[in-house]
């Protein structure tokens, strides 16, 4: 099962497939939002003014807040909840970039940094058994 997540290279060194790590953060992504809708349900539920009143509006806004698209629909107006949806922000916004880049990489594939990284072995390898000739 190991062989489809990742790909040990001749130097011992995991690779691991665009597949798995996007998989990976999508739901780490999901996860992450399911928690913090509870959160959020839990300061927002009852609050004066309050626009967020199910698990399904707290799930949305912080689905929107993760993808910086921010409809404005629903909204905090406790300080609890702000606190959520700021962190739910800043953690989203790391977890998105990160899926982006991998589709990026997948659609554009000029960032293969385990080639580099390899071609940095081989070169490291060449360079000691010179020096040890000399």
């Amino acid at each position: 099962m190991n062989k489809h997540i990742y790909k040990t290279d001749e130097y011992g060194i995991r690779n691991y497939g665009l597949l798995a790590l996007g998989v990976t953060g999508v739901c780490l992504l999901y996860s992450v939002i399911g928690l913090l809708a509870l959160a959020l349900l839990h300061f927002e539920a009852g609050a004066p003014n309050s626009n967020i009143n199910n698990y399904i509006d707290a799930f949305w806004t912080l689905q929107m807040s993760a993808s910086t698209i921010g409809f404005g629909d629903h909204f905090p107006v406790t300080l609890g909840g702000r606190m959520v949806v700021a962190a739910m922000f800043y953690v989203g916004v790391g977890l998105v970039g990160f899926i982006g880049a991998l589709i990026a990489e997948r659609v554009l594939g000029f960032a293969d940094t385990n080639v580099k990284n390899r071609e940095l072995r081989q070169q490291n390898s060449d360079n000691l058994a010179h020096n040890k000739v000399l």
